[in-house]
């Protein structure tokens, strides 16, 4: 990473401002239900606090469209965060004005100010310049932590950097573009990329980014049947994008031109109808019925893809194998989940982008046992795609 990061710099006795990613879920009581994402940002803010520094933080919480929304207030996540610290976090009613200007002059060396929502303000996602300028105007340097933000040029990740210096990366911005640089700019072989999700038009760009770059490519979830589909197949009621399956076949072809290991499910467990109470049967890919719907990758399926993982050096994983969310219908995700983490018992390095697959390790229980679970599922999946993010872009270079 070509980036400065905050060990780069002189921040003792700053004011920083930092934006993190605190959009966190909320209960109707609004109390923080998952705080993993508070989790990811403390290191950066007990290095700043180390240092002296004053932490303004700055986050978006949910979609609030540019107007206050109580029940979307940061006013939780700053008691959560508190209680995380150690010490307490002092909360800003708004994130601009008068009040929020004195609150930042005022704070000592050492505290914490978390502002409120960014995106009760419309001008935060138009990357408004004068929003921008307001919020530059109570740091004195800026840390961008905020992986999950970074492919939007928002004022708080892109606008603010026009007028603060330095501008740098906190340790967890640093951390996930190490690791999707080690997936994308210099894998160790054998490399496998796993992608799932419903649809290909979600993936098209990933699959094309990294064609030239992997060795393995493990299809699941949904797109499956469009892949199935596009080799002459009857899918059943299975999910079809018809207007992909063109696509599909050039996909297949360049994968068989490039000498890639493209591989599609042998089985799947599939149901008449899309419920968990569903009665299941395992079908082979190239036989489905057609009164049945694909849910979930097969046993024969799933044996073949721990095959290719556990001979892997690099794995990256986006998107289940399956109607995940349905229990019923998990066995392949989970079982992806499995194989990831024994791989990385045996020296691999594994990734997971992000999204549904971070929701999918996490329901598994398995978050600590491979070695990169991404905070960002849009990020990572544009990161993938070869797409430039404008919250790094807009960073000072090393």
């Amino acid at each position: 990473m070509n980036k400065l990061t905050i060990q780069d710099v002189d921040l003792k006795d700053r004011r920083v401002l930092v934006r993190v990613d605190f959009n966190v879920p909320l209960d109707d009581s609004g109390n923080v239900t998952d705080d993993t994402r508070i989790a990811a940002s403390l290191p950066t803010i007990q290095e700043l606090l180390k240092k002296h520094a004053g932490v303004i933080l700055m986050s978006h919480l949910g979609r609030p469209k540019g107007k206050a929304k109580p029940e979307l207030s940061l006013h939780p996540v700053a008691k959560r965060l508190s209680e995380l610290l150690g010490q307490p976090v002092k909360f800003a009613g708004d994130c601009i004005g008068a009040d929020v200007e004195q609150l930042a002059r005022n704070l000592q060396n050492g505290e914490v100010l978390l502002l409120e929502n960014l995106r009760f303000h419309a001008e935060e996602e138009a990357n408004d310049a004068d929003f921008a300028k307001k919020l530059a105007s109570l740091g004195e340097a800026y840390v961008n932590d905020a992986f999950g933000s970074a492919h939007r040029a928002h004022a708080s990740t892109a606008g603010v950097t026009e007028h603060l210096s330095p501008c740098v990366a906190g340790f967890l911005m640093e951390k996930e573009l190490d690791y999707l640089n080690r997936a994308t700019a210099n894998p160790e072989h054998p490399y496998t990329a796993i992608l799932g999700g419903a649809k290909i038009s979600g993936k098209i760009d990933v699959i094309q980014n990294l064609m030239d770059k992997v060795d393995n490519l493990l299809i699941g979830g949904g797109m499956t049947y469009t892949f199935l589909k596009a080799k002459g197949y009857e899918i059943g009621t299975s999910l079809l994008e018809e207007d992909k399956i063109d696509l599909a076949k050039s996909l297949l072809d360049e994968a068989g031109r490039k000498g890639k290991n493209l591989m599609l499910p042998v089985d799947n467990i599939a149901a008449k109808e899309f419920s968990n109470e569903a009665e299941r049967s395992t079908v082979a890919s190239d036989a489905i019925p057609g009164d049945v719907m694909g849910m979930d990758i097969g046993p024969k399926t799933v044996k073949a893809y721990e095959d290719v993982v556990k001979k892997s050096k690099t794995v990256v994983w986006n998107g289940p194998m399956g109607v995940f969310e349905m229990p019923n219908f998990a066995a392949g995700t989970k079982a992806i989940a499995r194989a990831l983490a024994d791989a990385t018992k045996t020296g691999a390095v594994t990734i997971i982008g992000g999204g549904d697959s971070a929701a999918a390790i996490a329901k598994a229980g398995l978050e600590d046992a491979v070695s990169h679970v991404s905070t960002g599922g849009g990020a990572s999946l544009e990161f993938l795609e070869g797409k430039t993010l404008p919250g790094v872009a807009a960073l000072d270079d090393k």
